[in-house]
């Protein structure tokens, strides 16, 4: 017994020992790995354990034994029948719309009424090499909607009940080095957490990140600066841990970095001690001179590279990008960058787009931002949730100003755990000028029950980041609760009260509006139809509490301590239909439709939020049968005045009015408007709309050159239907079908039209079906017998396995050989369908049959499963059988567990021909590269229309650190 457990110390120590060595010789700096290929998806069940792949049904479940995960959560889980995708992933937009579904989240088929499209299951299989043993592993999730939960192996790493936030799992101690391994994540996405589109899946990335066992945490570091004349003194923060078991001295060096790549500043902290399993925050000050600020002309952004070194050995390295910038509110002369004054110009926006739903790639986001700032906006609000990282690194790198938002409002340690992650998260970012800690939270913000949760969470936000300042945006009680302790006091709607009682009240108070508008429109549509839930995209207010855009923007432009304002909303979104119910599926908000096509109202914007000459005419000028009936015409514009001519003769001359706009009424003649604009008496603008002739063609347009060929990369394609002069036909609505060549995917398609059911996704279906209800009898031989006749009569066979398992301690097969039988459901269509059988060995030798017919005979166990192909001559709709004659699998020990599960069919069915209608002339296609570079060429085509067709480069490009199967 002694010699036992020497030896078994012995062991111990080697091992440890082994440990230390590994970690001495580890590489030097941190693998970031992108996870985002090759995932294996197959859709769940929130209350059915039987349609939910038996997960957390074992006698021990994930929660009562480490390492027993179970069903789909369990690391032999065979998931070949599954469907291959990449992330970010949204099943919520691929589903049909339903009139029984969520008018918040845009009538798509999830929730509560559809359980069998509401839980998904994620799986993908990885290999960690040996020589990783001794670093630590994190696996790092930027959001997955909603209520996930994450195995490694088998074993539970935790749950994440909010779909908006990231969090991380060190799984160090759950691998196997050397070998594969396998994450698991289900996905519920049953319940709302907002009341607009959310979106389903892990729609944000996934990182693998290895670092040695002393680093900086996650989000760890934090860099501020005071600026004195050009000299910036940088505060440069950083959390080191020590995830050894002995305690470490170590030194930290700061270098800044700026943006060709040069060093041009440095700091150290020298000879830190810290204890096994704990974790210091060291702070360096370093000067910068000739400092760049960030600013939204020039967002010039530095990189601070923080390395953890040990005898002059870097064992750690850091790099955060940030701004240096100073932000300012001032309570009457409103937000201040830099020390010049900006007043903000503002949207608020959700995170889904035509065609993808809430599944961005990294490009989109670029896309969006620049399609915001094209009509001079220069901030945004994360509407109402913390954003993708992406986006914000995008409005760092486009210069955009953002507040940023938690998604509840609350003191729990939930919800001020949430909000420190949010903070801690993004507080380099340089575009961020704000937190916001709530939103019109009717029930609490004009009491005194608002009033404390304000205050105790604007405290608590200051206790993490004291540089910028706290907002809430209120939508009504203003003078009471929230409103009275806030840092920036957010107006929602000025028809709901008067900012100067408030501005009155609270003198020492900054504040702005964080939202405003709210006008509903369609894009190219100039008559309000209810009947097909059309709104005339002319500017007006939707009802007596809410402004116009225009009256709106009046109210803050003139009122210079209001900050300025954020519209709602900048794009529109999947989810509140406001005015109208089914069928109508996205916002009528936008100053954008879904797919940024810009509304008339943009051009009001860019008139006076921008120092470019505009001249904007609406509405188009096809008024067939409406011949000498009065057309209601405006004229978006930031001249002096503008002159308006039908067919060369001249309507009148106006005066334009500072944030105004102007109007006529003409009777409708076929032919050409012609606007003129003045400045200063001197022409300096035209815009000409004409009647067209019918649609004859189809033009495609990319937003930019080139695709970079990195499996990430977007191209929003525009299709628009024009006539034989190539004229924009503003009224076309042609069903337009789509085929790509070339090395690239489309991924989605839309038209902005707010009541279209038609999919924006066409995509291959991958169905996975069970084998049911199986049964068994005890044979003597595997030789072909009446048992496996799809005629047999098995109603009196037991369950099968189970007499087999009830003796846990026999080794010994309890009989030669069985047939097991047992059922599986196929589809009434399948015609252009595949249908393939994904076994798993029951026996140490088989032969199967399908039907009654062989499907493969006496073929040996395989542990990593067969593939049969079946014919579909065997097949029929409906339920089948299959029969398997098979000698038993033969336990080496008394508590393993043999397999018991035949496998999976799999219904494989292409992916139809991608299609759209025009709304209003226009189509969009969103393409994405592939790895390979080349010619992309997407044709569209369209009956009685000349097809269009587009060539894409697709050029070579360095690909992100990524995790590679």
């Amino acid at each position: 017994m002694q010699r036992s457990l020497y030896m078994v110390l012995a062991l111990v120590a080697a091992l440890t020992l082994g440990i230390r060595c590994e970690a001495q010789s580890l590489p030097a700096a941190r693998e970031h790995l992108l996870m985002d290929f090759n995932w294996r998806f197959a859709y769940g069940h929130p209350s059915d354990p039987s349609k939910d792949f038996d997960n957390g049904i074992g006698y021990f479940s994930y929660l009562a034994k480490t390492g027993y995960g179970d069903g789909a959560a369990a690391e032999k889980f065979d998931d070949r029948a599954w469907r291959t995708l990449d992330l970010p992933h949204d099943w919520a937009v691929e589903q049909p719309f339903d009139s029984k579904a969520s008018f918040s989240h845009g009538f798509k088929a999830i929730g509560r009424a559809f359980p069998d499209a509401s839980v998904g299951w994620y799986r993908k299989s990885f290999i960690i090499p040996q020589a990783d043993l001794g670093r630590r592993i994190s696996l790092e999730f930027d959001g997955v909607f909603r209520n996930s939960i994450v195995w490694v192996n088998g074993h539970y790493l935790g749950t994440e009940p909010s779909g908006y936030n990231g969090f991380q799992y060190d799984i160090s101690d759950y691998l196997n080095y050397g070998g594969t391994n396998v994450v698991a994540v289900r996905v519920d996405a049953t319940m709302e957490e907002g009341w607009f589109y959310e979106g389903a899946g892990i729609y944000r990335h996934v990182w693998l990140t290895k670092t040695a066992p002393l680093h900086v945490v996650p989000n760890g570091t934090f860099v501020t600066s005071q600026l004195t004349g050009t000299t910036a003194t940088l505060t440069a923060q950083a959390t080191v841990v020590n995830k050894a078991s002995t305690a470490t001295t170590f030194d930290v060096v700061q270098e800044v970095v700026d943006a060709a790549g040069k060093t041009v500043a440095s700091g150290q902290v020298r000879q830190v001690r810290l204890q096994p399993h704990k974790e210091q925050e060291v702070s360096c000050r370093i000067p910068l001179p000739n400092a760049k600020q960030w600013s939204l002309e020039s967002p010039y952004l530095y990189k601070l590279v923080t390395r953890v070194q040990q005898a002059g050995a870097a064992v750690d390295q850091y790099e955060t990008r940030f701004g240096v910038r100073t932000i300012r509110f001032d309570p009457n002369q409103g937000f201040f960058l830099n020390g010049q004054h900006v007043k903000i110009k503002g949207t608020n926006n959700h995170q889904d787009h035509a065609g993808i739903g809430a599944a961005l790639p990294d490009a989109m986001q670029d896309f969006r931002i620049a399609t915001l700032k094209s009509f001079g906006s220069n901030a945004y609000r994360c509407s109402h949730n913390p954003p993708t990282p992406e986006l914000l690194d995008a409005c760092d790198r486009l210069g955009m100003l953002v507040i940023d938002e938690t998604r509840m409002m609350g003191t729990t340690p939930e919800t001020m755990g949430d909000l420190k992650r949010l903070i801690v998260r993004d507080r380099n970012h340089p575009s961020v000028i704000s937190w916001s800690v709530g939103n019109e939270e009717w029930a609490i913000e004009s009491n005194v029950l608002g009033a404390r949760i304000t205050s105790t969470m604007q405290a608590y936000a200051k206790s993490i980041d004291s540089t910028r300042a706290i907002t809430v945006a209120v939508s009504g009680g203003w003078g009471q609760g929230s409103s009275t302790t806030i840092d920036v006091m957010g107006f929602n709607y000025i028809g709901q009260g008067d900012t100067d009682a408030q501005h009155a009240k609270f003198p020492n108070q900054p504040s702005w509006g964080t939202e405003e508008g709210s006008t509903h429109a369609t894009r190219g549509i100039y008559v309000t139809d209810k009947d097909k839930q059309y709104i005339a995209a002319y500017d007006a207010k939707p009802n007596p509490k809410f402004y116009s855009i225009e009256g709106g923007w009046k109210h803050y432009a003139e009122r210079p301590y209001l900050a300025g304002m954020f519209i709602w909303t900048g794009f529109d979104y999947r989810g509140e239909p406001t005015p109208f119910g089914w069928p109508s599926i996205t916002s009528y908000f936008g100053m954008m439709d879904l797919c940024g096509f810009p509304k008339d109202n943009v051009y009001y914007l860019k008139s006076w939020w921008t120092n470019e000459t505009v001249l904007h005419l609406l509405p188009h000028w096809n008024w067939p049968g409406r011949e000498g009936e009065p057309i209601e015409v405006w004229a978006h514009s930031n001249c002096d005045e503008v002159e308006l001519f039908l067919n060369k003769k001249s309507l009148g001359r106006k005066t334009m009015s500072k944030n105004s706009h102007l109007e006529w009424k003409v009777p409708y003649t076929p032919g050409t408007l012609h606007a003129v604009g003045y400045r200063n008496g001197k022409k300096v603008a035209t815009d000409v709309v004409k009647t067209t002739g019918t649609a004859a063609a189809i033009q495609l347009a990319s937003h930019k050159p080139t695709l970079q060929a990195n499996r990430e990369d977007v191209s929003v394609i525009t299709v628009q239907v024009q006539d034989k002069n190539r004229l924009p036909v503003p009224t076309a609505g042609q069903e337009i079908t789509f085929s790509l060549s070339g090395p690239g995917k489309i991924i989605g398609v839309g038209n902005g039209d707010p009541t279209s059911l038609e999919a924006d996704k066409y995509l291959e279906t991958v169905l996975p079906v069970p084998i049911k209800d199986l049964r068994e009898i005890a044979v003597e031989t595997l030789v072909n017998g009446p048992e496996v006749s799809i005629t047999f009569d098995d109603s009196s066979w037991k369950p099968a396995f189970k007499a087999r398992q009830m003796d846990a301690s026999a080794l010994a097969p309890i009989a030669k050989a069985y047939v097991s039988r047992g059922t599986f459901e196929l589809p009434a269509d399948l015609a252009n369908s595949e249908v393939t059988f994904y076994y798993r060995s029951i026996g140490r030798e088989q032969s199967i049959y399908v039907n009654g017919k062989a499907v493969a005979e006496n073929i040996k166990e395989e542990v990593v499963g067969n593939v049969f192909k079946l014919d579909k001559a065997i097949l029929k709709p409906g339920k089948n059988t299959v029969a398997i004659a098979a000698t038993p699998l033969v336990k080496k020990r008394p508590w393993d567990v043999t397999n018991t599960n035949p496998g999976t069919i799999q219904v494989f069915t292409p992916a139809p021909t991608w299609k759209r209608k025009a709304f209003n002339g226009l189509v969009q296609v969103l393409v994405q590269s592939t790895q390979a570079p080349g010619d992309l060429t997407l044709t569209a085509s369209a009956p009685g229309l000349k097809t269009g067709t587009l060539k894409i480069k697709s050029v070579a490009a360095p690909l992100r650190p990524a995790l590679r199967d």
